[in-house]
């Protein structure tokens, strides 16, 4: 019996995090605890066991992406060629977050109490602030780039919509492009990846 239970909670716990992820994902981090434990199917008495606050499920949903997230920077700060690194870590958090509006919601969010989740952003912010320094100190990064910069590159990315998974990769990846010439102390660049078709939005 006790193993029984131990199984059950822990399959509530993953059903939980699955679902938050897949409605995060789809209408940012609006959407109500409640909703979350009735789409899950647990009462929300478990869903506050398990998780007694928003920010320590949202901290948990986006472990993983945040790990990602973190190896992206950390492989541009590896990089000998600063703005190869930081091209590297451009493209690789915009296409992280492509598919994820509910990771990006998170990470530009004020948790003040989701200490591991702000921690590690923080962590994260730090060594893009470094990755940039070096790539200006090389004279390829335009002197004026900030890291508010960065939360606009997110934001922007975050507004992509497209028909499916792929296109909204293919478009985050030209959006990437584009922003990194401007970024880019140089004029001259390679081509750009291929121009997607987006669906335009219905006038509300």
């Amino acid at each position: 019996m006790p193993h029984t239970l131990r199984s059950d909670a822990r399959d509530n716990r993953e059903r939980i995090l699955s679902v938050a992820r897949t409605a995060f994902a789809a209408a940012g981090l609006d959407v109500p605890m409640r909703e979350i434990a009735r789409r899950a199917e647990v009462g929300p008495a478990t869903l506050y066991r398990r998780f007694p606050t928003k920010e320590a499920l949202v901290t948990e949903a986006f472990a993983e992406q945040m790990t990602a997230c973190t190896a992206a920077v950390d492989e541009g700060l590896a990089d000998p060629d600063p703005w190869h690194g930081f091209c590297h870590m451009i493209e690789k958090v915009c296409a992280l977050h492509a598919l994820d509006r509910g990771f990006t919601a998170a990470f530009i969010s004020a948790f003040p109490h989701a200490i591991d989740f702000t921690a590690t952003r923080e962590r994260a912010l730090r060594s893009v602030a470094e990755l940039a320094r070096r790539a200006k100190a090389a004279g390829r990064l335009r002197p004026d780039f900030v890291l508010d910069d960065l939360i606009l590159v997110l934001m922007a990315n975050s507004g992509i919509r497209a028909t499916s998974p792929a296109a909204a990769m293919a478009a985050s990846r030209r959006l990437a492009a584009l922003l990194l010439r401007g970024f880019s102390v140089e004029p001259a660049a390679p081509p750009l990846p291929p121009a997607v078709r987006l669906p335009l939005l219905p006038l509300t």
